[in-house]
């Protein structure tokens, strides 16, 4: 699939989300990333689904909604009504992979399955057919501004080939530390999904660190 740019809203100024909404698609945004965090996963809090639904009414962009909670088989639902177009869950939250994204897709959502930085991409194996996408991260999740981990290369590089060997049309996506200086080489490890949150909505012209970004994984 082509590559696509993600802004991470996590990042983004909440007091003037519209306009930070706005200054990004303009500048060429594929997609916006939403960080759902319940405060017992991860060690923060963040929005559930009226917030979606809010974001849906205000972009026509797709929403890819990472759900970082325990338990996300009680919100999936409601995450898909409130307007989500991807649903990720983690392999760590459950026991019960498949069956969550089976649910996911009942929703007609595409569905993804996130690992952490210690989780292997070799336990992937058997859900991989059953994936839209992969979202390894590259920090651990929680908290956005976190420094990119090295190794997340060479993780990304061996499930693409893992997808490639089983003639897959599965995606990978990556979130954590990307910003400019590192984006190409992420994306000459296999990934196509680039979500990013601090390098553009902490810099000092957003629009122009997206446009830059966009330039370098479609170079």
């Amino acid at each position: 699939m082509k590559p696509l740019f993600a802004p991470s809203i996590l990042s983004a100024d909440f007091a003037a989300l519209r306009d930070e909404i706005r200054l990004v698609e303009s500048a060429g945004a594929d997609i916006l990333h939403l960080d759902v965090m319940d405060g017992h996963f991860v060690p923060n809090i963040t929005f559930g689904p009226k917030f979606v639904k809010d974001i849906n009414r205000i972009t026509e962009l797709p929403l890819d909604v990472h759900l970082m909670i325990s338990e996300p088989e009680k919100y999936i639902e409601k995450f898909a009504e409130a307007g989500a177009d991807w649903i990720s869950v983690h392999y760590e939250a459950t026991d019960h992979l498949h069956k969550l994204v089976s649910q996911i897709k009942n929703c007609n959502c595409k569905a993804g399955v996130v690992i952490n930085p210690a989780t292997s991409v070799d336990l992937l194996d058997e859900i991989l057919p059953y994936t839209d996408f992969v979202l390894i991260m590259s920090v651990n999740p929680g908290f956005g501004g976190q420094e990119f981990i090295p190794t997340s290369l060479d993780k990304a590089r061996r499930l693409s080939e893992m997808i490639r060997k089983s003639n897959l049309n599965t995606f990978i996506e990556m979130d954590g530390g990307i910003g400019p200086e590192n984006i190409s080489k992420i994306r000459n490890s296999g990934v196509s999904v680039f979500v990013a949150g601090n390098s553009v909505f902490c810099a000092d012209d957003p629009a122009e660190a997206v446009k830059k970004m966009k330039s370098l994984i479609t170079a």
